[in-house]
């Protein structure tokens, strides 16, 4: 089995919806998820929501949020995961953004990844540093991350 599989199976048994809305990992969530044959029982869809305007334009990220803290923050991250949820008919959604690599600053360093989860009790961000291990690396790690995100969230949830 794999975590997407582990997912969709737990969220089917509770009758519960999926959506995601990603940054720096460009839909590699939504396209774990739908390699799971069946995925549509739990997954209505997926945002892939790379720019600013994207972000404000699609799941509704405030100008004034994301010139406050910026793209790759928790703020715009549980924005972003709000966004996908009241976008959707999703019960839980995920949101990821962050600096792939390469690059970076001090403050914001390649590796950085900011996570939104929504779920019917609220929202909860973090934000995990893989460090500079390089954008593919990056992107898989916070794939998988996203992925126990939600296997979690489900499991905490009831319908």
């Amino acid at each position: 089995m794999t975590l997407a599989s582990d997912l969709l199976d737990a969220a089917e048994a509770k009758g519960l919806m999926i959506a995601t809305a990603e940054s720096c990992t460009g839909g590699m969530v939504s396209a774990a998820i739908t390699d799971v044959a069946g995925s549509s029982a739990v997954f209505d869809r997926g945002f892939v929501t790379y720019t600013n305007a994207a972000k404000t334009r699609m799941l509704g990220v405030a100008a004034a949020t994301l010139d406050a803290y910026g793209a790759v923050s928790e703020e715009v991250a549980a924005e972003m995961a709000t966004g996908a949820r009241d976008n959707s008919d999703a019960d839980i959604a995920v949101a990821i953004t962050g600096i792939a690599g390469p690059g970076g600053s001090e403050f914001k360093p390649e590796g950085r990844v900011c996570f939104g989860l929504v779920t019917p009790d609220g929202v909860t961000t973090e934000t995990v540093d893989f460090g500079p291990l390089g954008r593919n690396v990056v992107r898989k790690k916070a794939t998988a991350y996203a992925l126990t995100l939600l296997s979690r969230a489900v499991s905490q949830t009831s319908k």
